[in-house]
């Protein structure tokens, strides 16, 4: 046997446990350093510490979140405060609050107060530094308003209202003036980009993308208003960056495309607003630089990380001088280093989870896998064994629109160290790939393409003598979830089991049942999936719910109890029927989880729980099951009896 993982069980608290620090920070003068770390009762919250002591025993805890932690939080451009998003128990009704990182004692400020408010799109401007732009729901459920906070004060004015059309917004850099918004058509589908001259000018259109089509602005140049950057797939494949008149929407020049993939991440100069680099991720990252000073502090870096990692930049001080630096590797946790942009060094700042350090993890490996139709998937694998087959974990992403990528992914080490290689893939209907790619997946799910492109990677694991063709597993969340379902539903005789975490069941009612911002997404959504409202006959076809007869392997269902996109009555309705009909079903209901498992008591439950079922239908090995202190599990199966 040739293990890719340690030999011993590699504890679940240890690879699903809160990590050790994360999300490192540097104030915009230096002078701070923060972080996320677990507070003495296990939840995370913000720490900080001057940048220039090394000791983070030395760091202060200065939020105080009890419950599901924050994991969402910035500097504003003072240097001295912290602001953050936090829900409550996943109702994903995120607020935005402020709190004094350097003076104890101040109490956090919620900055957007409200019942059933939720805060986004979140704009800060070094230019301006005591005030922030912040959109709320709050005048509307439907829609989201632009507000321009003091957050020192708490004081907070009306800047922009949604005339019902805006999904976002976005501002002029020097003048910090919303005069950009984003707009869906709810008949067509189309998104078109509105501009202004000034909060006194009219909103007038600059860019249409018809459904089908991708684009969007990225930011004003600095030239007094007669240009932009845009990202745009009008008459191309892949999504390009462009420069783009901003009077007459004319395309002054392409300035970077991709064949096979879209314009990823976009690095511009704070001041300039011109290009330093441009990303792209069909399988890894890789960069194109426009700036040379740029290009060499990414070949230094690179060459001073660990072999096979990836390079990336977390934060900067605002005069760029101070860089922390973040290595990823794909079998071990993530390293952070602080870099010093003028002496070309670099000082190790800590390694996010250091009690990964002492086992060995698998190699993630980038393939590519020919679907039944000859459509290239791009997929990650990571082996359990290099040289015999093993059970095999179809881990499914969700979204759909969404995709996978290369780097550490704790849920597949713990498979590969339980004994099950995993796979995961893109399917067409993911992001990242192209328009036509993406629209591929229109109409597909459940039994169309996007589930064949599943089927078709699974029999290419087992063709490639990697997957024991007995013992396959399909297992994912929210669309990954409904894949689940489907999975074993439409193709049962593939899948030894199947784990659905805040999986759909009924297509019709998971839309009937959106949060009211989702409004102005919902046709857009019915042309991807298919008219249900309508036609009854196609949201019986591609529901789960109405073929559980089909269904003959064993499901464990995981839910959160305030998920408010996939409500818990996806996971009810097709748990109770299953269960009414006698077919093998487990269902675990958290009641202050949301879509996901955010606290770590009650994802380390879950995956205890996940173990012993993968342990018994698939034969891998398995940590001893112990009840997790703190974990919130009901059972709704045991407590209703179905009559």
């Amino acid at each position: 046997m040739a293990s890719t993982t340690s030999e011993e069980i590699i504890p679940r608290e240890v690879l699903f446990g809160n990590p050790t620090y994360a999300s490192p920070k540097i104030s915009p003068d230096g002078e701070y350093l923060s972080y996320l770390a677990p507070s003495e009762k296990g939840v995370l919250n913000v720490f900080v510490r001057s940048a220039a002591d090394d000791n983070n025993d030395l760091a202060r805890m200065v939020t105080n979140d009890t419950s599901r932690g924050i994991r969402q939080y910035n500097w504003a451009q003072d240097g001295k405060t912290i602001i953050y998003l936090q829900d409550f128990e996943g109702d994903e009704n995120f607020h935005l609050w402020a709190i004094d990182a350097v003076d104890e004692g101040g109490a956090a400020r919620d900055l957007t107060p409200g019942e059933n408010v939720k805060a986004s799109n979140l704009i800060t401007n070094k230019r301006y530094p005591g005030e922030i732009l912040v959109s709320t729901n709050e005048r509307d459920p439907s829609c989201f308003d632009m507000y321009r906070v003091d957050y020192k004060t708490g004081e907070k004015v009306l800047d922009t209202k949604n005339p019902g059309d805006v999904l976002g917004w976005g501002s002029e850099d020097f003048s910090f003036e919303v005069r950009e918004a984003l707009v869906k058509n709810q008949e067509d589908s189309s998104s078109t980009v509105r501009v202004r001259d000034s909060v006194d000018s009219e909103w007038r259109d600059l860019a249409t993308f018809p459904y089908g089509e991708d684009g969007n602005l990225v930011e004003f140049c600095a030239d007094d208003g007669k240009s932009c950057w845009m990202t745009s797939s009008v008459g191309r494949e892949t999504s390009a960056l462009l420069k783009v008149d901003l009077k007459t929407g004319e395309t002054l020049e392409i300035v970077s495309a991709n064949e096979k993939c879209d314009v990823g991440g976009i690095v511009l100069d704070d001041d300039t607003k011109e290009i330093k680099a441009i990303s792209y991720n069909y399988a890894r990252t890789e960069r194109i630089f426009f700036d040379k000073e740029l290009e060499s502090d990414y070949e230094l870096l690179k060459s001073l990380g660990p072999e096979n990692c990836e390079v990336s930049t977390a934060s900067k001080t605002r005069d760029e001088k101070t860089w922390i630096v973040a290595y990823t590797r794909s079998d071990g946790p993530t390293e952070y280093v602080i870099y010093d942009q003028d002496k070309k060094k670099t000082k190790p700042l800590f390694v996010s989870k250091p009690e990964l350090l002492k086992y060995k993890f698998a190699q993630m490996e980038d393939v590519r896998i020919k679907a039944r139709d000859g459509l290239e998937i791009v997929g990650y694998l990571t082996r359990a064994d290099t040289e015999k087959k093993t059970p095999l974990i179809l881990l499914v992403h969700g979204g759909p629109w969404a995709r996978d990528f290369w780097g550490f992914n704790q849920q597949a080490q713990w498979f590969a160290n339980r004994g099950y290689a995993t796979l995961q893939v893109n399917y067409r209907g993911s992001t990242s790939y192209g328009k036509n790619f993406l629209h591929k997946g229109d109409g597909q799910w459940g039994v169309g393409t996007m589930q064949h492109d599943l089927t078709d990677s699974v029999q290419w694991a087992i063709d490639e003598g990697i997957a024991d063709p007995d013992n396959i597993c399909i297992y994912g969340g929210s669309y990954g979830g409904y894949a689940t379902l489907a999975g074993l539903a439409f193709t049962p005789k593939i899948y030894k089991c199947g784990v659905d975490i805040v999986g759909p069941s009924n297509i019709k009612t998971l839309l009937d049942s959106i949060p009211a911002y989702w409004g102005p997404l919902r046709n857009d959504m019915l042309k991807k999936i298919g008219d249900v409202d309508t036609d009854e006959e196609f949201n019986r076809k591609i529901s789960p719910l109405f073929h559980i007869d089909k269904i003959e392997a064993p499901l464990l269902i995981g839910q959160g109890a305030n998920d408010p996109r996939v409500k818990q009555a996806e996971a009810d309705q097709i748990a109770f029927a299953m269960q009414k009909k006698e077919i093998p079903v487990e269902y675990v209901l958290y009641p202050d989880e949301g879509h996901g498992f955010a606290r770590p008591d009650n994802r380390i439950d879950f995956n205890a729980r996940a173990e012993q079922f993968l342990a018994t239908h698939l034969g891998g090995r398995a940590e001893a099951f112990e009840e997790v202190e703190g974990a919130t599990a009901t059972f709704p199966l045991k407590e209703t009896v179905v009559a």
